[in-house]
């Protein structure tokens, strides 16, 4: 399976130390979950930045804060987004800012949308796959997170839309990652998230876990500073 930098300090190297990886395996889709200010959303971050920082296009969906947050909760780390949108690098699906009556018009890398509106969204993903997809058969894509999308919507209509989503993204060649906050859905919805990725990443607050179809599961402690999330020492389970 081939590889590719997660832009995480210490995990692909984690992953590489397993013998069945050679880092972040490229091409799949992950579900980064835990429980609340754990790091998902950080996680999100580093991993977009990162391919942005090489070239590599993202299409990325903020689900709980809109595009103004995510630009400022990114420039807290010290990432800026504005030159990887001049560029046509970043492309972002916005479901949330017209709930709040933001007058913020569509242009060709950012797109409003509804949360409460899981069709238009799925067209505009289309139409956003579409354009980073010209740019790079290999790119990323973050919907960050599931968590806002259940409070909004029933949990089998997300469910359903997350099928197509990762379908979708996985037949153009995107290597997805999608967050969400631990016991906001039921039981049986929890375990059909994550039955239909191919990894998933447990953010506990201390310690990291990942988990591939593989069979492949590592741990490591991690720390969120300044810089983002960083892994410190692991092992393979």
């Amino acid at each position: 399976m081939s590889s590719f930098e997660s832009g995480i300090p210490g995990l692909d190297e984690l992953l590489s130390s397993s013998g069945d990886l050679d880092g972040f395996p490229q091409n799949t889709t992950t579900l980064v979950y835990g429980p609340p200010k754990a790091g998902k959303s950080i996680f999100s971050y580093e991993f977009a930045y990162h391919g942005l920082s090489i070239k590599e296009p993202c299409l990325y969906i903020p689900a709980d804060d809109g595009m103004r947050q995510l630009q400022q909760n990114m420039m807290d780390f010290g990432w800026f987004l504005q030159s990887s949108m001049d560029e046509e690098l970043l492309y972002v699906i916005d479901p949330i800012s017209a709930l709040s009556g933001a007058n913020i018009e569509n242009t060709n890398t950012y797109a409003l949308s509804k949360i409460n509106d899981p069709t238009d969204l799925m067209v505009k993903v289309g139409l956003g796959t579409r354009f980073v997809f010209k740019k790079s058969n290999e790119f990323r894509s973050v919907f960050d997170s599931l968590t806002t999308f259940f409070t909004f919507n029933p949990e089998a209509m997300v469910v359903r839309f997350l099928k197509t989503y990762l379908r979708r993204l996985s037949e153009a060649g995107a290597t997805v990652i999608v967050t969400y906050t631990e016991g906001v859905a039921n039981e049986n919805t929890e375990k059909i998230l994550k039955s239909i990725v191919d990894n998933v990443i447990m953010l506990d607050g201390s310690y990291l876990t990942f988990k591939s179809n593989l069979g492949v599961i590592a741990t490591a402690e991690y720390q969120i500073t300044d810089k983002g999330l960083v892994l410190g020492m692991g092992e393979i389970l």
